[in-house]
């Protein structure tokens, strides 16, 4: 598989056919435009007959999942399952490792992540999930893989080498053998299921098409009589970029999420803390108005509608009125003071008692914190 790792991960590079040189990159508006093509012809296959594929996903455990996985591929993972497509996910905790010391409670987060996957709709009756640490016999492929392809292949990987120059770059934390040998590992992914289609995005291309590469050689090698693997196909998928608070690309790392989690509360926090413009008319233009083009999708996509029409329904009545300012005295006009009570007067007799009050901080609260315990367990049930 390709496993969806991170929102931001970088693409990945052709790798070098057997008998020749690297092909043209898969970025390249040439490759997107065939792959395009062979996405559409692949969505027409999947409405009639959808048991001819077998489709491989998954993520790295790094963390909660938020709307910006749900968005960018738990949703159309879900369709894919519904549709009658068999689903493989795999929750990639062996690539956890790759990049980190320490992983915490992985057992405890790979346990989240599966628990995310079922609020997203995910059906285990219908789906397969599993993680990299269960299943060893995924794991030992690595190994003949790896002698499929060489270290200039591996090298020529655009996360490789951001890996390696970072690594440079840090000194202090050279990169490790199991994050030079990721695109093989994530091969390892798609062939041990034998799937054959990788849904996600253009920077899905690359890793699939080293995937097609290891696939081809070993065919080649091992089973030239009856192919084993099968040479797997990218589906695309459009997601949009879904923005954080502070107006960049939602991540776990940037902390700047809305958890699939989250509760009422925190959903209406994220709102209002999410960047907007001074524009008080509202209109969906991506380009121009990013944050709020966002809000829009989100509004949309929980709406059922689209961002164009929720854009065009809102309009000019998305700001409200500002409140009216109390008027301001005139220049030079002289304030009236108000008088002040008489210690006779009955004004001046209740001013006398609730001086001698105590201060309501120091008043002792007994419940309040009874009340705020069982407010907040009631939440994390």
């Amino acid at each position: 598989m390709t496993t969806t790792l991170d929102p931001t991960e970088t693409t990945r590079p052709t790798a070098a056919t057997p008998s020749g040189p690297a092909s043209a990159p898969p970025s390249s508006t040439a490759s997107v435009a065939a792959a395009r093509e062979r996405s559409a012809q692949i969505e027409e296959r999947l409405a009639t007959d959808p048991s001819g594929f077998r489709v491989l996903t998954g993520d790295r455990p790094t963390g909660a999942l938020h709307l910006g996985h749900y968005l960018g591929t738990l949703a159309n993972r879900v369709r894919l399952q519904d549709d009658g497509v068999e689903v493989v996910l795999v929750v990639a905790d062996y690539q956890v490792i790759t990049d980190r010391d320490d992983a915490g409670d992985l057992r405890g987060t790979v346990r989240e992540v599966v628990l995310d996957y079922l609020a997203a709709g995910i059906d285990p009756a219908r789906t397969t999930i599993f993680a990299h640490s269960a299943v060893l016999a995924l794991n030992q492929l690595l190994l003949p893989f790896l002698s499929l392809v060489t270290t200039a292949e591996i090298e020529r990987n655009p996360t490789v080498k951001a890996e390696a120059a970072a690594a440079a770059v840090r000194q202090e934390r050279p990169m490790s053998g199991l994050l030079f040998t990721y695109p093989v590992h994530q091969a390892a992914d798609i062939l041990f299921c034998h799937g054959n289609l990788v849904p996600g995005g253009q920077d899905q291309l690359p890793h699939v098409e080293i995937t097609r590469t290891i696939a081809r050689r070993f065919n080649q090698r091992y089973a030239a009589a009856q192919p084993y693997f099968p040479e797997p196909d990218v589906l695309l998928a459009p997601a949009p970029t879904v923005l954080g608070t502070d107006g960049r690309k939602m991540s776990k790392s940037a902390g700047n999420a809305l958890e699939l989690r989250d509760d009422e509360d925190a959903t209406a926090r994220f709102v209002r803390r999410h960047r907007t413009d001074s524009e008080r008319h509202v209109t969906y233009e991506p380009e121009r108005r990013p944050e709020v083009a966002n809000l829009l999708t989100l509004g949309a996509f929980a709406a059922g509608t689209t961002p164009e029409a929720l854009a065009d329904e809102v309009g000019a009545a998305g700001a409200g009125r500002a409140p009216a300012a109390p008027a301001r005295p005139a220049a030079g006009a002289r304030r009236r003071r108000r008088p002040r009570p008489s210690r006779r007067a009955p004004g001046g007799q209740r001013a006398r008692e609730r001086r001698r009050r105590p201060h309501p901080r120091r008043r002792p609260r007994p419940h309040g914190h009874v009340v705020l315990t069982h407010g907040l367990a009631g939440r994390t049930r």
